[in-house]
């Protein structure tokens, strides 16, 4: 048998070249065996005037049907025995990915991972911190995904053994679908108490879209009756869940990024008063 590479990572692309680079260097410089394959979907604002040649990604540039068929794309390219999208606004921290290998050679038995994530704004100034537990499947159905996809990792035989790709029905909620397709098979899961990487509120990220407003409508709207009329207290159950675990409390922390001001080194923040209130967004502060 021909061993494999230990991660790949899959980046779905689309006019989003700035953005792109910040992404790219966070994966090349982890210091883990991986590949990073790029999909992107024939972008027309210079992307693919640097893309193509740049060394530390496989690049590919063809027309897709969505960011969930780009990704489905690259997992059927990759070579890697673990796997991860991160969209081009995000970005791995240092260190993240041999941290995630030695979780997996911790936990055989486990097949997705969730990790803890950071949002930043557009100069990558903190926002709020994101700590994960495991989904429900009633609450995301009825209110959301609480776990951010960059800080997802699986194994190899998620998409080998159980097929388990993307829904490319989804424009939005590809991810949280899939998730409810995970706990629907009993696919083992588990969490690392650990920022593993960033989201960048950039202003026009996809599930703030009236698309995917439609889209939780639906997926809320498959949901059983029970659920549905026990909607609110689902949310209340997570958010006791949640403060019971600790979510909401953490001591002052560093990171250190990619920023467009400085593309080519990461920069370190401090962060004296964490907060897991997403500013201007209320609603989703015990999220």
């Amino acid at each position: 048998m021909i061993p494999r590479m230990r991660f790949s990572i899959i980046t779905p692309s689309f006019r989003s070249s700035a953005w792109l680079k910040l992404c790219i260097a966070s994966v090349a410089d982890q210091k883990v065996e991986l590949e990073h394959i790029v999909q992107d979907s024939l972008s027309d604002d210079g992307t693919l005037d640097w893309l193509l040649n740049d060394g530390r990604v496989t690049a590919f540039a063809e027309k897709d049907a969505g960011m969930y068929d780009a990704v489905n794309r690259g997992l059927k390219k990759s070579k890697g025995e673990l796997l991860a999208y991160l969209n081009c606004d995000e970005q791995y921290l240092p260190g993240t990915l041999q941290a995630v290998s030695d979780w997996f050679d911790r936990h055989p038995q486990a097949d997705v991972l969730f990790g803890d994530s950071l949002v930043v704004d557009a100069k990558g100034d903190f926002l709020c911190y994101r700590k994960v537990q495991k989904p429900f499947k009633y609450h995301t159905m009825v209110s959301h995904l609480q776990t951010f996809t960059c800080s997802m990792f699986f194994r190899r035989r998620v998409i080998d053994e159980y097929k388990l790709f993307f829904d490319t029905k989804w424009r939005d909620l590809g991810d949280a679908d899939w998730v409810l397709r995970l706990l629907q098979q009993k696919i083992s899961m588990g969490t690392m108490r650990r920022f593993a990487a960033v989201f960048t509120d950039t202003g026009e990220n996809m599930n703030m879209s009236p698309n995917a407003v439609r889209e939780k409508r639906a997926m809320a709207g498959a949901a059983p009756l029970w659920a549905r009329k026990l909607d609110f207290a689902l949310v209340w159950q997570h958010r006791l869940r949640r403060w019971l675990g600790g979510v909401y409390r953490q001591d002052p922390f560093d990171y250190a990024i990619y920023t467009l001001a400085g593309p080519e080194t990461r920069v370190s923040r401090h962060v004296e008063r964490p907060t897991f209130v997403w500013k201007g967004r209320l609603k989703s502060a015990f999220t």
